[in-house]
């Protein structure tokens, strides 16, 4: 399409931005794993107290190794 002055009209794609977030999905993911891993493990260490949590975390480990 060509104005009265001999210019052509393009649209201006590259001025639009793109309303999505400024973070991204895997972020995202590994964010959330970690806040239910915390929430869980504090859950844990309300629910058996502290010496009994202590113990069951030192025998996990000992289990791996």
């Amino acid at each position: 399409m060509a104005e009265p002055n001999g210019l052509a009209l393009e649209p201006l794609v590259s001025d639009v931005t793109s309303a999505t977030s400024g973070y991204s999905r895997p972020l995202l993911i590994a964010a959330a794993v970690a806040g239910v891993l915390l929430a869980a493990t504090v859950a844990l260490w309300a629910h058996y107290g502290t010496a009994v949590f202590y113990e069951m975390i030192v025998a996990g480990l000992a289990a791996c190794l």
